[in-house]
């Protein structure tokens, strides 16, 4: 592998950047959003439980001792209970759009490394196939067995771009996902608390 890696030439080393950034952006956004999905749904309940029981106050004590995007959004409804149910949703909706914000964060530079990889192999590629001639210019063909080598060699960047793109692309559409069933579920709940504090004010 150590050799593999060596071959490709410089190429290799942003290559193998991107390989450990993606790895990374991908760990941090599981660990959170698997941090929200545990957290939503029991502080959604809690708070649902309160607003029957006319606890609103504790209610929004309660969201704001959670520092969390479902806690935040909470809030909104809690803090202006006497609007409207319109109103309360175009609030609510408002601090949903910058907490989706968050969630969404990191996912485009995980885009890009997924387009740009495939690209430093090419251009690695390239590179070695500029070479490669560049040799057989100055000193002749030589054998199948050198020529061979030398094409290999510059076709090693392309294999390992493509071989750090397609895991990531895999991974973007597996992180959008769960943002976009995220998104949802919170807007699900938040409206349901927005229809409670609608019902009771």
């Amino acid at each position: 592998m150590l050799e593999l890696f060596q071959m490709g030439g410089a190429l290799m080393y942003p290559i193998l950047t991107c390989s450990i950034i993606a790895l990374a952006i991908f760990l941090d956004r599981v660990w959170t959003y698997h941090s929200l999905r545990r957290s939503s749904a029991p502080l959604f309940h809690e708070v649902e439980r309160l607003v029957r029981n006319g606890q609103r106050e504790d209610a929004l004590q309660l969201c704001q001792q959670q520092d969390t995007p479902m806690g935040r959004v909470l809030q909104v409804p809690l803090k202006h209970h006497g609007a409207t149910r319109a109103h309360l949703k175009t609030l609510a909706e408002e601090v949903g759009y910058r907490e989706t914000a968050a969630l969404e964060r990191y996912l485009g530079l995980l885009g890009t490394i997924a387009t740009i990889s495939p690209l430093l192999g090419l251009l690695g590629t390239v590179f070695g196939m500029i070479r490669a001639f560049t040799v057989i210019a100055s000193e002749g063909v030589g054998t199948p067995a050198t020529l061979g080598g030398g094409i290999s060699e510059a076709l090693v960047t392309t294999a390992a771009g493509l071989s750090v793109a397609v895991p990531t692309i895999l991974l973007h559409k597996y992180l959008s996902s769960r943002v976009d069933r995220s998104i949802l579920e919170m807007e699900d709940y938040t409206m349901q608390i927005v229809d409670l504090v609608g019902e009771n004010h």
